[in-house]
């Protein structure tokens, strides 16, 4: 701790406002704003004896009004406020087109648009890739066809050549 007090971690002191100040600088602004509303009502007042209404307009818009406007109100410029669109402005035949796609988005829909396109094709059998298959297809139908006939060919010669076997023997043992 350093001989003036509490040192933060910027290095500096820290400095407490005097309450004394404190009451000083809002005295001052009571009185700026004192005279602001001084002035706005006597406009009030002006126009007030000119409609008829007396002061007990400007009592009300007194109670109405912040009694502190320190807070100066700034409008952003950057902020855009939105623009109200009238009903007579949109022709009521006429439809608006559909909304501008960025570029992605359209190219996305028209690489499906696309694949749909290819998938029916192909399932219509006219695409290269879809002749290559059938053929492929029909070669390895005609492949299992000749598989299943040398088989039952083989199980025919199998059993002939058993029943052959079993004739040779019954012949050898003497029996008819």
């Amino acid at each position: 701790m350093t001989r003036g007090g509490k040192v933060n971690l910027k290095g500096r002191r820290k400095q407490f406002t005097n309450p004394e100040e404190l009451e000083a600088e809002r005295k001052r602004e009571e009185r700026k704003n004192w005279r602001k509303k001084d002035s706005s009502d006597e406009e009030e007042e002006e126009s007030g004896s000119e409609s008829g209404s007396g002061s007990e307009s400007s009592s009300d818009d007194e109670e109405e009004k912040p009694k502190n406007k320190s807070v100066v109100d700034v409008e952003n410029p950057n902020r855009v406020p939105p623009k109200m669109k009238k009903a007579s402005a949109a022709a009521p035949g006429k439809q608006e087109e559909k909304p501008q796609l960025t570029r992605k988005e359209r190219e996305e829909i028209e690489k499906q648009k696309a694949r749909e396109r290819y998938q029916k094709l192909h399932a219509e059998g006219k695409t290269d890739e879809a002749r290559a298959d059938l053929a492929r297809l029909a070669i390895i139908k005609q492949q299992r066809e000749e598989a299943a006939k040398k088989r039952d060919e083989e199980k025919k010669a199998r059993e002939a050549a058993a029943a052959a076997k079993q004739a040779a023997t019954s012949k050898a043992l003497g029996r008819r």
